[in-house]
């Protein structure tokens, strides 16, 4: 069984959309690679599929993608 990565934690002030947080947290580079990778089904929220970019994150949330995962802190 393998160990799952540490999280890392992300301060966001106010509200932040899935396509936003992953560019924020550095988990891909532009907005298109944000865009393809939900569409694909490669990004998680708390452990589940998330095929939606615009989807509202609240604090506490896990986004995961690959072995890489942050959680929304808000501030």
């Amino acid at each position: 069984m393998s160990e799952r990565a540490p999280v890392r934690d992300v301060e966001v002030t106010g509200t932040i959309r899935l396509g936003q947080f992953l560019k924020l947290a550095g988990l891909v580079e532009h907005g298109a690679d944000a865009k393809d990778l939900v569409a694909a089904g490669d990004v998680g929220v708390n452990g589940r599929p998330e095929f939606r970019r615009g989807r509202q994150l609240e604090g506490g949330d896990v986004v995961s993608l690959g072995g890489d995962r942050a959680r929304v802190v808000a501030t």
